[in-house]
């Protein structure tokens, strides 16, 4: 029945494996991006690697819980996931809403503080899109002195990243976060929603919830 034992049983237990699947995608990506020398950047790939192992815990959680309709388990999921939820809602409505000058802000913060404490991030960035600087000379990255890439190497005048390609991928890029932010969340509070009620239905194999 909809609504009913098994069918919010189904629903946690295929939410959860979907996140599970997510993050595998997220281990695989940052060890590809390693492996291919697409990102060299240690801390980038643990960010990577440590969300998706969060994930990972968190869904398997879920899915033990669910399948053994566990008291605790669910509980805790359903404390995590609401929190998850408060947090990647508010993320994604914020970069929804913020506007072209705030972006610039925003990474030219973050395009400073890598400067500091990882140059090589800064210099796969700009040898990648064949840029140099964020804005201004006093941000440039440079490789024995010149700028990194093919327009360093041949003495051709490097563009700002911002300008190129910079401006118009963080426009997309806060778009795409946004939207995909707000699905996720959606479906974080949906689980919690049907957690919350598996939780309190009886089994019907033993017709009583299970206390642990």
């Amino acid at each position: 029945m909809c609504g009913g034992f098994n069918f919010s049983k189904n629903c946690l237990t295929a939410l959860n494996i979907l996140y599970i699947l997510v993050g595998f995608i997220l281990i695989g990506v940052a060890t590809y991006g390693k492996a291919s020398a697409v990102v060299t950047s240690l801390p980038t790939i643990g960010g990577i690697i440590a969300c998706g192992i969060f994930l990972l815990i968190i869904s398997l959680m879920g899915l033990v819980g669910a399948i053994k309709h566990h008291q605790v388990l669910l509980f805790f999921y359903m404390v995590v996931l609401f929190i998850l939820f408060v947090i990647q809602f508010s993320i994604a409505c914020a970069c929804l809403a913020v506007d072209d000058d705030a972006q610039k802000k925003i990474v030219e913060i973050g395009w400073n503080t890598t400067t500091k404490i990882a140059n090589q991030t800064i210099i796969d960035f700009e040898t990648a899109f064949q840029c140099c600087g964020f804005d201004s000379e006093e941000t440039k990255v440079l490789v024995d002195g010149v700028c990194p890439g093919k327009c360093g190497s041949d003495n051709v005048t490097c563009t700002f990243c911002w300008n190129h390609p910079l401006k118009d991928n963080v426009n997309s890029a806060f778009r795409a976060s946004g939207g995909i932010g707000l699905f996720f969340s959606l479906t974080e509070i949906g689980g919690f929603i049907v957690a919350y009620r598996f939780r309190n239905m009886a089994n019907p194999s033993t017709g009583i919830t299970q206390l642990h």
